[in-house]
């Protein structure tokens, strides 16, 4: 079969050129229109019940993640001059296009009682900005005796305020939401250059586009970064500038493929499918280092250009096509989490890296075709006689000291297996992020002052219209009851509810003293009641925290990014409070959020990395059933692959490396491209085995020769490839890239040290004879 692929390539060279430039053409018209995704990642199915419950919620009160905060602590706030900016810095991002609401203390209201008219007045506490200090100081006064706003806009304690922005649900999700937040970071500077004092930026709408932003940068960093690590790795090897430009080349017409494919299938760049051209770079040019490193070695043998071709294609041409096969399959397993975020970045991995195996078959021979003879100078690097030396003491030591190799991996194993133990799965917001970055620092100023800002939402279901108020509204004093238990917690803010609305009302109602800042009894209530159904806008007010029918209500806290091992504890002690005070048979309460979501999706990100490396072991061990009909030799030749990702695990355990979405890819990926080299080697050995009727020993042998330098050149051009995400600025995928390194030139080592070991005591289990000749 592939004598006729090889024959076909070069005979319609014309016809898979013009086919592979329209292709191009079109994919890079395709991929010019991609857009960064501006959605919040999804990681969770959508029938799972935690994911069910979140967008519940979001269908009956809208998105919990739109409020941005700016955070100012000053002992003089209320000095006028400052006072005075700050109220305009209020106003100017209230009149921000796609700002839904501003809360600040420019704009808090109060409340009083109009018995003529039966109804509430709201009354905002500055009217008109204060243009002396005395005006400021009488402001300080009215807002202290609102107890509502202490905790929420005001931390008297601290002299810390802050600015609530909440966004349009419509700009949220979109790339309007970038500028918005641009728009407002240049308006709050200039305050802060005023008067040369720090201003906290913070909330899931500025985490979101600051993220986004370092996405996009990177994703053009690695591409810079790919290129010319694996230009300057490809001359240092062949010393031919033609051979490296036309590598690369390829590979970049493949990565032209794989971003057109993202927008065929109506995906975008998110922070993982933003990996998948440079991935592809690294995982591409190892297709380019086997096929002319055979098509070299070919020449050097007969001096044909046309038969060194053909045999370039007819002998690596099964060996790379199963390799890729390999590697896609570690990507393509994502498939199988149901997760939307993994889902689209495993079949878009998976498609492209055969495409790209099939660019690089196709293009490279047609290319070669019409190039000149390699200079001899351009065919030393085949006999090098470093490599030559090291694949000379890796024959003795797989002939000669196989017992001394399985005690090594042996100690190996049990040392990995104790570090694996220590590790934890363990992920925060913003723990992508250096200590020192600016995001992060802001969000500990606003965990310090105001308890944090992260979403955490409460959704309480009555099962009856009408029910948050009915039986005396019962309901209410239960949300009163949860509350205090809340408030022993210190990991979450003061809470927004219904409860604290009816407080602020029978506060104004009361006359406006903050004693009277308390949820009243039943009488007081009904005695409110006349108020409220008299005023539209009262009525209104309430409805932010009621579904349509009243029988749906929620209670909104912020928290701090405490990572997910804390939240499970926390809520390990909620839930049975919750139970306690809402019965289970008269209520349904969700615990939801954003926080929640995000616990639940590292936990979910954790089960299915043991299913997709234990679908991926057994379709690669399928793909290892083409090669032998041998079980011994399927079940052994994964042992090359399983142990470096051992180490790697153990490595994480011993340096407090967690698991979460970006390290536990590691496994799948690195399994799959690790197998390459299994399955190189074993291809060779096969074809010296059976069809060139060698014995066992010089059938290793000739393979440790024949596959030794491209491997040797593949593991140095993936280490040297997925180093280069060391340089990102998110710890998870800088952690990935050195996890995924050093994976990798272990299992280079495994693959042509332990893998030729266990074939020659295979062997000699069966009785073949292993002596080295």
């Amino acid at each position: 079969m592939w004598n006729k692929i090889a024959t076909y390539i070069i005979r319609y060279r014309l016809l898979w050129v013009a086919l592979v430039l329209v292709s191009t053409v079109f994919m890079a018209y395709e991929a010019s229109k991609i857009e960064l995704s501006y959605n919040f990642a999804r990681i969770l199915p959508s029938n799972d019940p935690v994911e069910k419950e979140y967008q519940d919620f979001r269908k009956l009160f809208g998105e919990d993640g739109s409020v941005m905060v700016i955070g100012w602590q000053d002992p003089q706030l209320f000095e006028i001059n400052k006072f005075r900016d700050w109220c305009k810095l209020s106003q100017e991002i209230r009149e921000t296009e796609g700002i839904k609401n501003v809360l600040s203390l420019a704009n808090v209201y109060k409340i009083a009682r109009n018995d003529s008219l039966s109804r509430f007045d709201f009354a905002p506490v500055i009217r008109d900005i204060p243009t002396t200090q005395a005006e400021a100081d009488s402001i300080k006064k009215e807002i202290a005796a609102l107890p509502i706003y202490e905790g929420l806009v005001l931390n008297s304690k601290t002299n810390a305020t802050l600015i609530v922005i909440t966004f349009n649900d419509k700009e949220l999700n979109s790339k309007r939401r970038l500028t918005i937040v641009d728009d407002i970071e240049k308006i709050a500077e200039q305050f802060a250059t005023k008067y040369d004092t720090d201003l906290h930026y913070s909330g899931m709408p500025y985490i979101r586009t600051v993220n986004m932003k370092k996405i996009s940068g990177e994703m053009q960093l690695f591409m810079g970064l790919a290129v010319f690590v694996t230009l300057f790795i490809l001359w240092a090897f062949f010393r031919s500038f033609r051979l490296t430009l036309l590598s690369i080349t390829v590979v970049l017409i493949g990565v032209v493929f794989s971003v057109g494919t993202l927008h065929l299938f109506n995906y975008k760049i998110t922070a993982l499918t933003g990996l998948i051209p440079p991935l592809l770079i690294v995982i591409g040019v190892p297709n380019c280092v086997f096929l002319i490193n055979k098509y070299q070695a070919e020449l050097v043998l007969h001096s044909n250009k046309d038969e060194a071709l053909r045999e370039m294609i007819r002998q690596i041409g099964l060996s790379t096509f199963l390799a890729n096969m390999t590697t896609a399959i570690g990507f393509g397993v994502f498939y199988f989490t149901n997760s939307i975020l993994l889902v689209e970045f495993g079949v878009v991995a998976a498609i492209n890296v055969m495409v790209t195996y099939v660019l690089c078959l196709v293009l490279l021979p047609i290319t070669l075709h019409y190039m000149s003879t390699p200079k001899p100078r351009h065919l030393k690097h085949l006999d090098g006689k470093w490599a030559a030396g090291f694949l000379r003491m890796v024959d003795r030591l797989v002939h000669n000291h196989r017992k001394e190799i399985y005690i090594a991996m042996g100690v190996m194993i049990v040392v990995s297996a104790f570090g694996m133990t220590k590790i934890k799965t363990i992920g925060y917001v913003v723990d992508d992020l250096p200590k020192k970055d600016v995001v992060y620092t802001d969000l500990r100023f606003f965990e310090k002052n105001f308890n944090g800002v992260l979403p955490f939402e409460v959704m309480i279901n009555t099962k009856q219209p009408n029910g948050v108020f009915a039986d005396q509204a019962k309901t209410l004093y239960k949300i009163k009851a949860f509350q205090n238990e809340m408030a022993k917690f210190p990991e979450f803010s003061k809470p927004v509810s219904i409860v604290e609305a009816s407080k602020f009302l029978y506060q104004g109602y009361r006359g406006g003293d903050a004693k009277y800042y308390a949820l009243p009894g039943v009488l007081e209530l009904n005695k409110m009641t006349p108020y409220l159904q008299s005023q539209e806008g009262a009525a209104k007010q309430l409805t932010s925290f009621l579904n349509e029918d009243k029988s749906v209500t929620r209670v909104s806290f912020q928290m701090a990014d405490v990572g997910s091992e804390r939240i499970k504890e926390l809520m390990g002690r909620i839930r049975p409070k919750v139970d306690s005070i809402f019965s289970p048979e008269q209520y349904k309460v969700s615990l939801t959020g954003h926080s929640l979501v995000f616990l639940k999706s590292n936990d979910y990100l954790l089960s299915n990395l043991y299913e997709s490396l234990l679908i991926a072991i057994v379709l690669i061990a399928i793909v290892g059933m083409v090669l032998f009909r041998s079980i011994p030799i399927i079940l052994l030749s994964k042992l090359p692959c399983l142990i470096p990702l051992a180490l790697t695990a153990g490595i994480m355990g011993y340096f407090d490396i967690y698991f979460k979405p970006t390290t536990i890819l590691i496994f799948s990926i690195t399994f799959g491209i690790a197998s390459d080299g299994t399955v190189y080697f074993l291809t060779r050995y096969r074809e010296e085995l059976y069809k060139k009727g060698l014995s066992p020993s010089k059938a290793v042998t000739a393979s440790i020769f024949g596959t030794g330098l491209s491997m040797i050149y593949t593991a140095v051009i993936l280490f040297c490839g997925f180093s280069i995400f060391s340089a990102s600025s998110f710890g998870g995928t800088a952690a990935m890239g050195v996890m995924v390194s050093i994976t990798l030139l272990v299992a280079m080592c495994t693959n042509l040290i332990l893998l030729p070991a266990l074939l020659l005591s295979i062997a000699k289990r069966q009785g073949k004879n292993v002596k080295p000749s």
